[in-house]
């Protein structure tokens, strides 16, 4: 596979993601992650990553979790919170191969929000996505970690939806 193959299967998943959270597909943002019971997704700050503390604003440590949040966002959540759209802008800053088969990738991140009751929008979060990607052979790939880390350690409203 050359740069240039490997560079458009990591841009695809990562424009495959934004779109699934812009669009609260939440069941498509799942697919974008790896059917192993090591995928995971942490968000948060980068001051407490730096510390040493695990305290975050979303921690799930495996594919069981991924799904439990999206059980809760469109079952058990839905209706009880104040809604908000959100658009994702990501720029891969750098990729490391790790082996044939996956993909360190970091990538530079903004989402912006509007809530439903003000039509206003604001930036919601900024930070860095630290990513482990695992190549499927067929010219596609999958998140097996996704890290969140967030530019600051205070954010404008809770969170619903994944980063």
């Amino acid at each position: 596979m050359t740069d240039i193959e490997l560079e458009r299967i990591l841009d695809n998943l990562l424009l495959a993601d934004a779109e699934a959270l812009d669009s609260k597909k939440m069941e498509s943002w799942l697919s974008n992650y790896a059917e192993d019971e090591t995928a995971s997704y942490y968000c948060r700050s980068a001051e407490n990553t730096e510390q040493g503390f695990e305290l975050g604003f979303m921690f799930d440590d495996r594919r069981a979790r991924l799904e439990d949040r999206v059980t809760y966002v469109n079952e058990i959540w839905a209706g009880t919170f104040q809604d908000y759209r959100t658009r994702h802008f990501v720029q891969r800053i750098r990729y490391e191969k790790i082996d044939e088969d996956n993909v360190d990738v970091s990538s530079n991140f903004s989402v912006f929000m509007t809530p439903e009751d003000t039509g206003v929008t604001k930036v919601l979060a900024a930070g860095e996505y630290i990513d482990t990607v695992r190549l499927d052979g067929n010219g596609g790939a999958k998140l097996l970690s996704r890290r969140a880390e967030l530019d600051t350690s205070v954010l404008p409203r809770y969170l619903i939806y994944p980063l």
